[in-house]
């Protein structure tokens, strides 16, 4: 309960901050961005929180623990995650989306031993990640100003109310404190460890990080309200003890384009991070308690000779 109450009085104070800014000026400012002065002093904080802590723990996570735990560790979160994706099926009528996830959490509950085996996806069951405020889409709702909440990194006015009705999807909300926060921060570590990569391609590919994230995750969200495919595995971002692909089940897709040739390896490092932007702010919607690392992606038209230099490996709107 104090964590619900903490993250909600937050999240009203950076409205009221926002709000309050709105009538300041910032370099290049957009009209999807009226609180854009705010944003970034807002973005500025959650990514000096980042470098400082999300990411070194992060690191020594990878180190210590051995790819086979942290591969069970992500897909033991996955599948908590998609009893949420199933309520959003269910709102959204796709009754074919919510049936195979119900398959999901029923496999990979049983056979996968409490869901540190994806054998769902083996079997032809693919995720189909969904949100609440995905849902609003659905039906209509505006996404309203892009918003860049304390801790919680890139939403909007609508994606930030829909983060409030997630929490309620969220299975580890319903166990005993002391069991359930120290599943919340492995589930942030476990996050934060597969976009470690990522975070090294936007560092090279983006001019203005602030911009590059708002516009990635504007894109990703538009996307997958037009229907986009968002349910493939989050891809290798070279971790150093992987050979292949990461092979977890995080909600992030695979933007990479097959027919893709080494000439275009700076789209696919903006495709990379804006699928990771995409991770961490599903990560933090599900996990109140962490706090968002800001590792985005989307105009590489800033940086063309940054991007195209980024190596990409064979994962925000």
């Amino acid at each position: 309960m104090k964590n619900k109450q903490a993250a909600l009085t937050m999240a009203a104070a950076s409205l009221a901050l926002l709000v309050t800014s709105g009538c300041a000026t910032g370099p290049d400012r957009k009209p999807g961005d009226p609180f854009e002065p705010a944003n970034r002093v807002i973005f500025k904080f959650n990514d000096t929180i980042d470098r400082a802590i999300a990411q070194p723990v992060a690191k020594g996570y990878q180190k210590v623990t051995p790819h086979p735990v942290r591969l069970a560790i992500s897909n033991f979160f996955s599948n908590l995650s998609d009893v949420g994706n199933l309520a959003n099926n269910v709102l959204q009528l796709k009754i074919t989306d919510a049936t195979e996830t119900l398959m999901r959490i029923a496999m990979n509950s049983t056979f996968g031993l409490g869901g540190l085996i994806d054998f769902a996806t083996a079997a032809g069951l693919q995720k189909h990640p969904e949100d609440f405020g995905l849902t609003l889409g659905r039906y209509g709702v505006p996404a309203g100003p892009y918003l860049v909440l304390p801790l919680f990194g890139p939403s909007s006015v609508r994606d930030g109310i829909g983060m409030g009705v997630d929490v309620k999807f969220n299975v580890l909300n319903y166990i005993d404190p002391a069991v359930r926060n120290p599943m919340y921060v492995a589930q942030f570590v476990s996050v934060r460890s597969d976009l470690l990569g990522a975070t090294d391609l936007l560092s090279q590919a983006a001019l203005d990080k602030y911009s590059f994230v708002r516009d990635a995750y504007r894109q990703q969200r538009e996307s997958r309200l037009r229907g986009s495919s968002g349910n493939q595995p989050l891809p290798n971002y070279g971790d150093p003890g992987q050979s292949g692909g990461s092979g977890n089940s995080n909600d992030v897709p695979n933007y990479e384009d097959p027919g893709e040739t080494s000439g275009n390896s700076g789209a696919g490092a903006a495709a990379a991070a804006v699928t990771a932007s995409a991770a961490v702010a599903a990560s933090a919607a599900q996990a109140p308690v962490s706090a968002s690392a800001p590792v985005p992606a989307s105009a590489v038209k800033a940086a063309p000779n940054a991007a195209a230099s980024a190596p990409v490996p064979a994962s925000a709107p």
